[in-house]
């Protein structure tokens, strides 16, 4: 860490966070089908790393976790306490709420750590976005869920919202802290309203939809 300025460090350790956060969720989702801690593991792993995979892979950028293996130690550790903590009843419903925490967290990551290789904003945004969903629909595939483009409930609206208000913000010459703090609450208060109200976008009129 020696050599970053106070930005870098932030999103270092915002990263860090929001990692450890989707990595608990692909825990929880190994958990619900009773797998064993190696699969544990995987998934949180798979989950944690997923998006920022794809997103470094697509602006051009060395992948973060390679180079940093603290990222893989980070879902590791995830994994076990999850598995530590045995069979609790309250801990699925948990899944929910950490993956609106990692939701809101990744979506600004994602977008400012564009933005900071000089991604232009709208692309930024689309990058901020990714980072959120993929890793997540890569777990819910590997669970044997229906993944969450295929649920209808507000989940890539509220990535969406966090990563345009973060980037917006950005764009008026906010300072990091308080752009990512708004755009981070706005993400998550709209994942929270839309869990705790059961929101859904209406579907296309005429036919069924699965699509949010």
């Amino acid at each position: 860490m020696l050599g970053m300025d106070a930005l870098s460090l932030s999103l270092f350790w915002l990263d860090y966070a929001a990692v450890a956060v989707f990595a608990a969720t692909g825990a929880l989702a190994a958990a619900r089908r009773k797998h064993d801690i190696i699969t544990f593991a995987f998934f949180a792993a798979i989950t944690g790393v997923g998006g920022g995979t794809l997103r470094d892979l697509l602006i051009g950028a060395p992948v973060f976790w390679v180079h940093r293996p603290g990222y893989v130690v980070m879902c590791v550790i995830a994994a076990l306490v999850v598995w530590l903590m045995g069979r609790r009843g309250w801990r699925f419903r948990a899944l929910l709420w950490l993956d609106a925490l990692g939701l809101a967290a990744y979506a600004v990551v994602g977008t400012a750590k564009a933005l900071n290789l000089g991604v232009p904003p709208v692309s930024a945004i689309i990058m901020g976005v990714l980072t959120t969903t993929f890793g997540g629909i890569i777990r819910d595939v590997l669970a044997g869920e229906p993944n969450l483009l295929l649920r209808r409930e507000i989940y890539v609206t509220a990535a969406l919202l966090g990563a345009s208000v973060f980037a917006g913000l950005k764009l008026l010459a906010l300072p990091f802290w308080p752009a990512a703090l708004v755009g981070f609450g706005a993400a998550f208060l709209l994942r929270a309203a839309a869990i705790r109200f059961n929101l859904a976008l209406p579907g296309f009129p005429g036919e069924r939809t699965d699509y949010s």
